[in-house]
């Protein structure tokens, strides 16, 4: 977590608009389990993504595709990737270390604009992270649909509504 937590904090240091959504969001929300990656939404404004690219790259991390980041800053080139590459996120790695990579998404069914105003900043161990709302990680893991996103929305569901019981379903006996 020391290493998310870091780039999460050279990205604050930059002014970096994102909100932190996945698995780390979910971790982040309550909710322990394994994740490798840290899935950022960006403003996706040219100089916001290059500024994250700036700070990714100054962090050791690389494209995982085999093009210059700056790429993924031009709305053209990404809207293409989306369309015709069905491209969903653009991931940023560590050649040196399997377990750092950055998930930068293309495209979100939650507007950024929604996930920035519902979201909640988190102190963690000192660092401001900006955390997608439970109901925003809900809709996001809705729209993907994945074994583990279903499995994530029975916990973030139970974190947003407690059990009803019924009188009637209480038995003394």
């Amino acid at each position: 977590m020391r290493q998310i937590l870091d780039l999460i904090s050279a990205l604050e240091v930059a002014g970096v608009s994102y909100v932190v959504v996945g698995g780390v969001a979910v971790v982040l929300r309550g909710h322990a389990r394994m994740t490798v990656d840290l899935d950022l939404a960006l403003d996706l404004a040219a100089d916001n993504v290059l500024a994250t690219m700036d700070v990714l790259r100054e962090a050791g991390l690389m494209p995982r595709l085999p093009v210059p980041a700056e790429q993924f800053a031009d709305p053209e080139v990404r809207r293409t990737w989306v369309e015709q590459r069905n491209l969903v996120a653009f991931s940023m790695h560590d050649p040196e270390d399997a377990l750092r990579e950055v998930d930068l998404l293309a495209t979100t069914p939650v507007p950024f604009s929604a996930l920035l105003a519902g979201s909640d900043v988190l102190r963690v161990d000192g660092v401001p992270v900006r955390v997608a709302s439970v109901e925003h990680l809900i809709a996001m893991k809705r729209a993907s649909g994945r074994p583990q996103d279903l499995a994530d929305i029975d916990v973030l569901s139970e974190l947003v509504s407690a059990p009803i019981v019924d009188d009637d379903d209480r038995h003394d006996t």
